[in-house]
């Protein structure tokens, strides 16, 4: 998959956004597609010659996807969010201001999009799994890859990029070793529970039993972190409110 960034901040600079897409992509590399065996690659839109065969595409108009860079949110209080346009090329954003506001560094949250586009780029997958409250009832959870884990961070190239789930993280048992999350797995911890949430992280699940709005977005009551990044996408209707079909 081919990715076009878009920078339409004011205030960062070409270099440093050409520092954060050469870690991603390095981290596509050597990180995530090992374990998922699919992948995609990052270019700056505009910003001198098109990528090298055969990942080149007509500016503009062949692009498998596009992440937007803005300074401030195109809906209220997101950091970034993920959808599809109507003529189906899936689409990010980055919000400069609303990371700092939420502590989140604008690496970690493009590259948070990055993977979760690449992941589900046209925003309908589902995967089957305990309710986070009652593991007896089985919901459906969205096919998210960093939600579960985004407060979790690593360096690639010196710079921050995001942690991410791993295909054992969708699978009802929990089993031996660190296997559900990349960073789980590189330090050798066994934190992470199948269908768990990491520390500031979140889930979103579709429970058809339930009356009026089946979606729910969860974390835990006690972690303020994660509470205020749901309060903020539940509000805006970011990547949560936008998965209507």
């Amino acid at each position: 998959m081919l990715i076009s960034v878009v920078n339409r901040s004011r205030v960062l600079p070409e270099a440093d956004l050409r520092r954060a897409v050469d870690a991603v992509n390095l981290q596509f590399a050597q990180d995530f597609e090992p374990y998922w065996q699919f992948g995609a690659r990052l270019w700056i839109e505009g910003a001198g010659a098109p990528p090298p065969a055969p990942l080149q595409r007509l500016p503009g108009r062949c692009r498998d996807g596009v992440i937007y860079i803005d300074d401030k949110p195109t809906v209220a209080g997101a950091e970034g969010f993920h959808d599809r346009r109507r003529d189906d090329v899936p689409f990010g954003h980055v919000f400069l201001d609303v990371c700092l506001s939420v502590v989140a560094v604008s690496t970690v949250a493009l590259s948070h999009e990055a993977i979760e586009l690449t992941g589900d780029p046209m925003n309908n997958l589902l995967v089957q799994g305990p309710h986070p409250q009652d593991g007896r009832h089985l919901v459906f959870h969205m096919f998210e890859l960093c939600d579960a884990v985004q407060c979790e961070t690593y360096e690639r190239g010196g710079v921050l990029v995001s942690n991410f789930v791993l295909p054992g993280y969708f699978t009802r048992g929990d089993g031996r070793g660190a296997r559900n999350d990349y960073l789980g797995r590189a330090t050798h911890r066994d934190e992470l529970p199948s269908f768990g949430i990491a520390p500031g992280g979140y889930i979103c699940f579709y429970d058809g039993r339930c009356e009026g709005d089946k979606w729910h977005p969860f974390a835990p009551s006690d972690d303020l972190i994660a509470r205020k990044r749901l309060d903020l996408k539940s509000a805006a209707g970011g990547r949560i409110g936008r998965r209507t079909r």
